[in-house]
């Protein structure tokens, strides 16, 4: 009876394993998923309790949040890069949808306005700031680099890989990959999207996946490194910068504009007025030398 009890247990241990293995995330690797029920899997991310669809993108607002929660682990945690207060990497506020709320703020009350992408687009104030409606980030630019050892592509045939790329593996709509210009060894991609459907994927979302694909940080759970292939041949990207374009314009303020404008008057008045010093005592010079010299003129011609 033993022998036969410990078969019957092995085949249910071998039944629900690969059940319990198939229980993640493809789209985030950072997901902490549990197995409901049979043939349901619930996956969320550290630092918040909405539910992820695995069959897309995550936002990148719940992203940023998961990156600055820190670890169970009983030990010291630094958060990524070392980061506290700045225009990169912060725990953001997030709307149940997974976008960016207008308005972000940090530990020490101090507040900015933030695009669709999570941009800072105003100067930093308290917490009486108001940011209103959160202005969408219609453009984004993204510039590349590839190593110049992968040698000379064709354009149309990188063109072509591009695309795929972002319509595979970023669920991109081909409608809002507007640009893709090649001159070796810079790549040049413009997405556009004036209006995001909500079953869309965000161009913002799926530029913060590149990135991280680029700086071997990959979000996704398996096959994570990045391949491009160019008739066979890889693609090796090296660097990788996103230039971010709003619908409406940023409201920075002119204050470090006419702080740039005023040191740049003080240097040339600065300068100019030490030239004309300068003038001034080579002029003075030259004249009590010349005085001189018609002094010591006048006692000779008056000596007998």
């Amino acid at each position: 009876m033993e022998p036969l009890f410990g078969v019957v247990l092995g085949l249910i241990l071998a039944v629900a394993s690969p059940a319990h293995n198939s229980c993640t995330c493809a789209t985030n690797k950072w997901a902490v998923c549990a197995q409901d029920s049979p043939g349901n899997c619930t996956c969320r991310l550290p630092g918040s309790d909405h539910p992820l669809d695995c069959t897309t993108l995550t936002s990148k607002c719940f992203l940023m949040k998961a990156e600055m929660t820190p670890p169970k682990e009983k030990r010291l945690w630094r958060p990524p890069h070392g980061l506290s207060d700045s225009d990169g990497i912060y725990n953001p506020d997030c709307e149940d949808s997974g976008a960016f709320k207008a308005r972000q703020c940090n530990q020490s009350s101090t507040c900015w306005c933030v695009s669709t992408a999570g941009v800072r687009r105003t100067e930093k104030g308290g917490r009486s700031l108001s940011c209103g409606e959160l202005v969408r980030t219609r453009w984004i630019y993204l510039e590349l680099t590839h190593r110049r050892s992968s040698g000379a592509f064709a354009a149309p045939a990188v063109a072509k890989a591009l695309r795929q790329l972002l319509e595979n593996r970023y669920k991109l709509r081909p409608k809002y990959i507007a640009a893709i210009k090649y001159d070796p060894p810079l790549i040049q991609i413009r997405l556009e999207q004036n209006e995001k459907p909500r079953w869309d994927v965000d161009i913002a979302d799926a530029a913060y996946y590149l990135e991280k694909d680029v700086s071997n940080d990959s979000v996704f759970h398996s096959d994570s490194r990045l391949t491009i292939s160019v008739n066979g041949d890889a693609l090796a990207v090296e660097k990788l910068w996103v230039y971010y374009v709003d619908e409406k314009p940023p409201e920075f303020c002119m204050r470090q504009l006419a702080a740039g404008i005023a040191a740049v008057v003080t240097v040339v008045v600065l300068t100019a007025g030490v030239g004309v010093a300068v003038l001034l005592v080579l002029r003075w010079l030259r004249t009590r030398t010349y005085k001189k010299f018609e002094c010591k003129e006048m006692r000779e011609m008056k000596a007998p």
